[in-house]
């Protein structure tokens, strides 16, 4: 059973999504008690950890968790959406707790 050592938000600051996933991994964090690190566009770290496309390019912002057993696991890649289409930060936080839950039970 493994623990959340930190999150590690990948980001950019001038991104359209930089605010929503800040919040999301900032509660997520504090919900989990765990630190918080904010990397400012390390596609290195994404391209070794994080979400990729089927030719290998990654994206901002995306949120892991490294765990106290080295192990990085992904908590929140995409953007969640309403049925409206809007962004759903209730949904993303969800999907983020659910997502370390499923590796720390």
């Amino acid at each position: 059973m493994a623990a959340v050592r930190k999150l590690v938000l990948v980001t950019s600051k001038g991104h359209p999504l930089h605010k929503y996933f800040t919040k999301i991994a900032e509660e997520v964090a504090k919900r989990v008690g765990a630190e918080l690190e904010v990397r400012e566009e390390d596609y290195i770290y994404l391209s070794k950890y994080g979400e990729t496309d089927d030719l290998g390019l990654t994206w901002l912002p995306q949120l892991l968790a490294e765990l106290d057993d080295g192990s990085v696991v992904k908590v929140l890649t995409q953007p969640v959406l309403d049925s409206r289409g809007k962004l759903d930060y209730e949904g993303g936080l969800r999907e983020a707790l659910g997502n370390i839950e499923k590796v720390v039970k």
